[in-house]
């Protein structure tokens, strides 16, 4: 399994690769369960450098580290999981 920053950047970078409609799934502690999102809809800021930034359904800004990424999906079909 390669790294989630090096296919983060893979999807932003590689234009043939990235031209899918991607889903990331990230833990998320209160729920306690895997929530999916659009990657369209997050932001990759500088600070913090190992984090991504999403505008909940409640309009809440929310920062989620990378290591709680578990799943990514591209059109649909799983390619990339963390288990731990």
């Amino acid at each position: 399994m390669i790294p989630i920053q090096d296919l983060l950047h893979r999807i932003r970078w590689d234009a043939e690769f990235g031209r899918a409609e991607f889903r990331i799934g990230y833990y998320d502690r209160i729920e306690r369960r895997i929530v999916q999102v659009p990657l369209a809809e997050l932001a990759f800021p500088e600070d913090p450098p190992n984090a991504f930034e999403w505008i909940d359904h409640l309009g809440e800004l929310r920062t989620i580290p990378l290591h709680r990424i578990k799943e990514v999906y591209r059109n649909g079909e799983l390619i990339w999981q963390r288990t731990h």
